[in-house]
């Protein structure tokens, strides 16, 4: 049996897209409408004081074409704690109007195929580096990009089959593209194995677009994904600060 990967965890992730119902929220006066608008907003306000002393974060997209209309990326430090802002959010009343369409659960992870040589000695847990990755400040760049993927179990392409050293060096490797990126994007990888459809979660941001287009050409030419990769949908959103929801909702 080849060695399986360990990982490092941080928060856990929810991913909630949701599309909202025009035609219902049009039949609305504006006096409802209203009065919905600012329960969300309060709602939002208890989330910034989650965010404000660092035991959570969350930020708000809205997404283009069909798939959804906005997605809810939140972060906790227990499934607990996110199952409750999930349930929260479902008790306001302008959740009635916003359906959902797709959600993705996973961890924020940090495997050993990397983490040896940030860590260090001692508890990684303790190391800043480690910690900034496992626990992240969500950046408020002008777009987001999301989907969900997996490694190939498909005859000789298949990953879980290549030894640990085989699977470090084409992760090395892979990383470098990602590296070369740096000050242009960000990214979030959520594990997803047990949790979700896929085995992960990938969250980039960034305030150029086609820099999503990108990295993610230049990284389907790499062994690591050209071999032993398989995506899900893709979904690209817009930064919507909590302040121009309500303009969202204006008709």
């Amino acid at each position: 049996m080849n060695e399986a990967v360990k990982t490092l965890d941080g928060w856990f992730c929810l991913h909630d897209f949701r599309s909202i119902d025009w035609a219902a929220w049009r039949e609305l006066n504006p006096t409802n409408q209203e009065l919905m608008l600012n329960e969300l907003s309060h709602f939002l306000s208890d989330m910034e004081i989650t965010k404000n002393i660092g035991e959570g974060e969350h930020t708000i997209y809205s997404i283009l074409g069909q798939k959804a209309d906005l997605v809810f990326f939140t972060l906790r430090d227990s499934l607990e704690t996110l199952n409750e802002v999930e349930n929260q959010f479902n008790k306001l009343a302008i959740a009635d109007y916003l359906l959902p369409t797709y959600s993705y659960i996973s961890v924020v992870e940090l495997s050993n195929y990397l983490a040896s040589h940030m860590a260090g000695e001692g508890d990684p847990y303790q190391n800043k580096g480690v910690r900034a990755r496992l626990y992240p400040a969500l950046p408020s760049k002008k777009h987001i990009c999301f989907y969900p993927m997996s490694k190939k179990r498909d005859g000789a392409d298949n990953w879980y089959m290549l030894s640990m050293e085989e699977r470090q060096k084409l992760i090395r490797d892979h990383g470098l593209i990602g590296r070369s990126y740096a000050g242009k994007v960000q990214q979030i990888i959520g594990g997803s194995i047990g949790f979700d459809d896929y085995e992960w979660g990938v969250t980039l941001f960034s305030d150029d677009a086609l820099e999503f287009k990108r990295i993610v050409t230049e990284m389907r030419f790499d062994e690591a994904s050209a071999r032993y990769a398989e995506f899900g949908s893709f979904f690209i959103g817009n930064l919507l600060p909590s302040e121009n929801l309500s303009k969202l909702f204006t008709i």
